[in-house]
């Protein structure tokens, strides 16, 4: 797919991982791009979706908006992490067959996957079990759109792609204390603590479990890619193919922020899944993918952005 040719819409375009999307987009010489703002744009109500393909009449959507954020706001939130990630992607999808979009590409999430699957995580393990109970609601509404996808390609014919990235970070991450995930909730904490001269910080749960973590850039490469290259209904991993503990995680953030205070973790608090790491080479051998950035040197750019930014958020 040539996308310099394509009227594309990124849903979510103005967001964290949108705005790596749409610059990778204009990279490949994409012009015609269209971002409803949450503002404008309610995608949980139909008159809504409905006047935003009337206004954007596009060839490719790229559904990247959610509702999302870490434990603490899951566990808040249940209700409504699945209502809106469910209403938002089943009538985008559905307007998209509906208004003959040529392609849907769908952002899922790692929070699909059973709580317990073998590491590394394969793709044809996403229906051996229940998600890890905190994320369960938003991760099930976001599997939905793949059982979507695959019925609408079997009945109308429909291209819709699935794909499953890692947790994200890099700069331009969200820092709120409130919604943030692990990576920019560990670096506000060490910051804070170092400007405010504590000399510990507290972290959540044990620091036992296990994550993957994808830079967003990559993420955007990924995506894009798969948009120009992929064209079947398997889902497909998008990750580094590396493995952290928390607790190696929070000692890496501290070094990097020159943090040299005691961390104290309140086991009263949730882990989350045990463990998440990706098989990726689905991603490799369809589309070519592989993340390029380092771990350390993306935390880096990270916590520099954060330092330059921080007094504006």
């Amino acid at each position: 797919m040539n996308l310099s040719e394509k009227r594309i819409m990124v849903t979510g375009g103005h967001g964290f991982l949108g705005r790596y999307v749409v610059a990778e987009l204009k990279e490949k010489g994409a012009e015609n791009i269209f971002l409803p703002r949450h503002s404008d744009y309610d995608l949980t109500q139909i008159d809504d979706v409905i006047r935003a393909y009337k206004d954007s009449e596009p060839d490719v959507v790229i559904h990247l908006a959610a509702k999302v954020g870490g434990i603490g706001i899951n566990r808040e939130k249940p209700g409504e992490f699945f209502y809106d990630n469910l209403m938002m992607g089943v009538q985008l999808m559905e307007q998209a067959r509906q208004f003959g979009v040529d392609k849907f590409v769908t952002i899922g999430t790692i929070c699909a996957y059973p709580k317990f699957t073998p590491i590394p995580f394969k793709e044809e393990y996403l229906w051996d079990g229940y998600p890890e109970e905190t994320n369960a609601p938003y991760g099930l509404a976001k599997k939905m759109l793949l059982v979507q996808g695959d019925a609408y390609r079997q009945q109308y014919d429909f291209n819709a792609i699935y794909l499953l990235p890692v947790n994200l970070y890099g700069p331009g991450d969200n820092f709120n204390p409130a919604s943030s995930h692990v990576i920019p909730a560990l670096i506000k904490k060490c910051i804070d603590a170092l400007e405010q001269g504590d000399d510990q910080i507290v972290a959540w749960g044990s620091g036992s479990p296990s994550r993957e973590f994808l830079y967003v850039a990559d993420a955007a490469r990924a995506i894009v890619m798969a948009t120009e290259k992929y064209n079947k209904p398997d889902p497909v991993n998008i990750g580094a193919g590396m493995e952290i503990t928390i607790k190696d995680l929070l000692q890496l953030i501290a070094e990097l922020c020159g943090f040299q205070g005691e961390i104290v973790w309140d086991t009263s608090k949730p882990d989350g899944q045990p463990r998440r790491s990706l098989d990726t080479s689905f991603a490799q051998q369809e589309f070519g993918f592989k993340a390029l950035t380092d771990f350390r040197e993306g935390l880096r750019r990270t916590i520099d952005w954060y330092i330059a930014h921080r007094d504006e958020l």
